[in-house]
C-alpha cells in the first residue's frame, strides 16, 4: 500500500496505491493526521495506483471526509479505476464525494 501525503499553502495531495485492504487501512489510519490537521484545506486523493479498495478502506475515506465537513474543507478524489468506480457506485460514494 503507498500513501504518500504532499501539503501545500492551501491544498494537501495524498497519493493512494496499491490495496487498500484492511491491514493497510489500519496503517494508514496512523499516517492521516497530515490530512486530518489540513482538513480545513481541499484534500485530493489521487487513486492512480490504487488497485482494490475494501470496506475498511471506503471507511478510512469517509473519516477524512466528516474531518474536512467538519472544518469546511473539500475532499476530492481523482484517477480511479474501472473496479474501484464500480464499488463507489454500489456504495454511494458518488453522492458523498467529488470525483474527477
Amino acid at each position: 500500500m503507498i500513501f504518500e501525503i504532499t501539503e501545500q499553502s492551501d491544498k494537501v495531495h495524498a497519493n493512494v496505491g496499491g490495496r487498500l485492504d484492511t491491514p493497510a487501512a489500519v496503517k494508514a489510519q496512523q499516517e492521516i493526521g497530515p490530512l486530518l490537521e489540513n482538513a480545513d484545506k481541499e484534500i485530493t486523493l489521487d487513486c492512480e495506483k490504487l488497485e482494490y479498495i475494501s470496506s475498511s478502506g471506503l471507511r478510512l475515506f469517509l473519516t477524512i471526509r466528516k474531518e474536512a465537513a467538519s472544518k469546511g474543507g473539500k475532499v476530492v478524489i481523482e484517477h480511479i479505476n474501472d473496479e474501484i468506480r464500480k464499488v463507489f457506485m454500489m456504495t454511494g460514494f458518488f453522492n458523498l464525494f467529488e470525483i474527477r
